[in-house]
C-alpha cells in the first residue's frame, strides 16, 4: 500500500459551533475523514455534553460520552454575545471551509451567523445545520431530543409484540444518523464548490432522519393505505415479516433467525408441523405457533449446538450477544473498531496522561483504518494557538473552566438557546 496517503478532507478547516450529540458527530466523522475541526464554545461551562454523562461516567472533568464524540478536534472559546468575541470568530468564519451547527431555528440569525449571513462575508462556506423538526411546520419549536423525534416519528411502534406497549430504539438512533446525513451532506457540497467554487447550505433534522430509516414502510403505506403496524408475538423481531423471523431463547442465550423457509427450518430440527407448513402463507397466519414451536424446541440446547446445525445447512442465523459477549469475542477484535486517544498530562487535572479506547470511523478509505489518537479539547485549550495562527477565534479574558455554579447557569442557557442535549424542554440532541 502506497505511503502517500491522503485523508480525502485534508485541508478542509469546519468550525464546530454544535452541542452534545448529532451536530458534534459530524464534525468529528469530517475530522475523522481528515478535515481540521476547530470546536467553538461558551467560556463558561462549554458544550453542555460535558457534563450530560452516557451511564453517569466520567473521566478528568468530562464525560466519556463527550470524549467519544469530540476527538480528533481542537477547541477554543468564545462568548457569540459579546462583540468583541462576536467579530473574532467572524474573522475565522472568513477563514474556513465548513460550519456545523444544530441551535433551534432563530438562534444563529439573532447572532448574525446564520448561513445567509455568513454566505455574505465567505460566499464559499459550505454550511451545515441541523435542526428537530425542520424549520417550517407545528413541530418547528418541540424540543429536538432523540427519544421525543423517535416518538413523534412513530418508530416505536415498530419494536416488540402484539402485547407490548411502545419500544423506542435505546441508543440514540435519531442523532446518530443526523450526524451521518450532515455529514454526507456537507461532503457533497464540497464536491460541488471543487466543480463550480459555489458554496451551500445541507440541512436536515432529527425527524427527517427518522423517517428515511422508515423508508420502506412509508413507501409501502402511501403507495397501499391499508397497510398498518400489526405486531407479532413474543418472538417476532420485525412487524412485516413472517415466522420465523425473530428471536429465540436456548438453553443459554438467544438465537436470533432471519427470513428462511419454514419447511426447511422443520426438517433440519426434526419438527414435524413445521415441515408440512409448505404454503406461505400460514407463515403468517400461524406465527405464533410456529415462534411457540421453535422457542420450545431451541430452549432444549445451547446457542452453540444449534449453530452448528443450521450454519451447516447455510441457514441465517446467529446468536444474541450481550454486552459482555460482543467486547469479548474475537468476531470484535477482527473487525478492529476501536481506537486509543490520549489526552496528555499538561492538559489533565491529574497531571497525569489520560488514554480513553473508544470508537473509530466505520469508513475505510483505500483499504485503510481510519484513526487517530487527537483527543477532545478541554475547554479552550487551543485559545492562544488558534488566535496566533488565524488572529482571531479566542476570547482573551474569557476563563476556560467554569465552576459548577457556573457550570449549571450554562446548562441554564443552553437550554434556553436550544442547545442539543439541554435538559429544559428545547431542542436537545441535534437541533439546538
Amino acid at each position: 500500500m502506497s505511503d502517500d496517503f491522503v485523508k480525502p478532507l485534508e485541508g478542509v478547516l469546519v468550525l464546530d459551533f454544535s452541542q452534545f450529540l448529532a451536530g458534534p458527530v459530524a464534525a468529528m466523522r469530517l475530522a475523522d475523514l481528515g478535515a481540521r475541526v476547530i470546536k467553538i464554545e461558551r467560556p463558561k461551562g462549554g458544550d453542555i455534553g460535558r457534563t450530560l454523562a452516557f451511564a453517569g461516567r466520567t473521566a478528568d472533568g468530562d464525560t466519556i460520552s463527550f470524549h467519544a464524540m469530540n476527538r480528533n478536534k481542537e477547541g477554543i472559546t468564545a462568548d457569540l454575545k459579546n462583540p468583541d468575541d462576536l467579530a473574532r470568530v467572524k474573522e475565522l468564519v472568513t477563514q474556513a471551509d465548513v460550519i456545523i451547527q444544530n441551535f433551534r431555528p432563530g438562534v444563529m440569525e439573532r447572532i448574525g451567523l446564520d448561513y445567509d449571513s455568513v454566505a455574505a462575508i465567505n460566499p464559499r462556506i459550505v454550511y451545515g445545520s441541523a435542526s428537530g423538526y425542520g424549520d417550517d411546520g407545528p413541530w418547528k419549536d418541540r424540543p429536538g431530543q432523540d427519544l421525543l423525534a423517535q416518538s413523534v416519528s412513530g418508530l416505536p411502534w415498530l419494536s416488540g409484540s402484539a402485547d407490548d406497549g411502545p419500544v423506542p430504539v435505546g441508543l440514540s438512533i435519531a442523532d446518530h444518523l443526523t450526524s451521518c446525513h450532515i455529514a454526507q451532506g456537507v461532503t457533497a457540497l464540497l464536491f460541488r464548490r471543487e466543480r463550480t467554487g459555489r458554496g451551500g447550505h445541507a440541512q436536515t433534522s432529527l425527524l427527517e432522519a427518522m423517517l428515511d430509516l422508515q423508508f420502506e414502510l412509508l413507501s409501502t403505506r402511501l403507495n397501499d393505505p391499508t397497510v398498518s403496524v400489526t405486531r407479532g408475538g413474543a418472538h417476532s423481531a420485525h412487524a412485516f415479516l413472517s415466522a420465523p423471523y425473530g428471536t429465540y431463547p436456548t438453553a443459554d442465550g438467544y438465537l436470533a433467525l432471519a427470513m428462511n423457509p419454514i419447511p426447511v427450518i422443520g426438517e433440519l430440527l426434526g419438527i414435524d408441523e413445521l415441515v408440512a407448513l409448505t404454503d406461505p402463507d400460514a407463515w403468517w397466519s400461524q406465527q405464533k405457533e410456529i415462534e411457540a414451536l421453535l422457542a420450545a424446541h431451541f430452549a432444549t440446547h445451547t446457542t452453540e449446538h444449534w449453530l452448528d446445525i443450521l450454519d451447516r445447512a447455510d441457514v441465517w442465523c446467529a446468536p444474541v450477544l450481550t454486552l459482555d459477549e460482543l467486547v469479548e469475542h474475537d468476531g470484535f477484535a477482527a473487525v478492529r473498531m476501536t481506537q486509543n486517544v490520549v489526552r496528555d498530562a499538561a492538559h489533565t487535572a491529574s497531571g497525569a496522561d489520560l488514554t480513553l479506547t473508544t470508537t473509530r470511523s466505520p469508513i475505510r478509505i483505500d483499504g485503510r483504518i481510519l484513526t487517530s489518537e487527537t483527543p477532545a479539547p478541554k475547554l479552550g485549550q487551543h485559545n492562544d494557538a488558534v488566535r496566533a495562527e488565524f488572529g482571531a477565534g479566542a476570547a482573551s479574558d474569557s476563563a476556560n473552566q467554569a465552576s459548577p455554579a457556573a457550570s449549571a447557569a450554562a446548562a441554564a442557557t443552553a437550554a434556553s438557546e436550544g442547545a442539543p442535549g439541554a435538559i429544559a424542554p428545547q431542542p436537545a440532541g441535534a437541533a439546538r
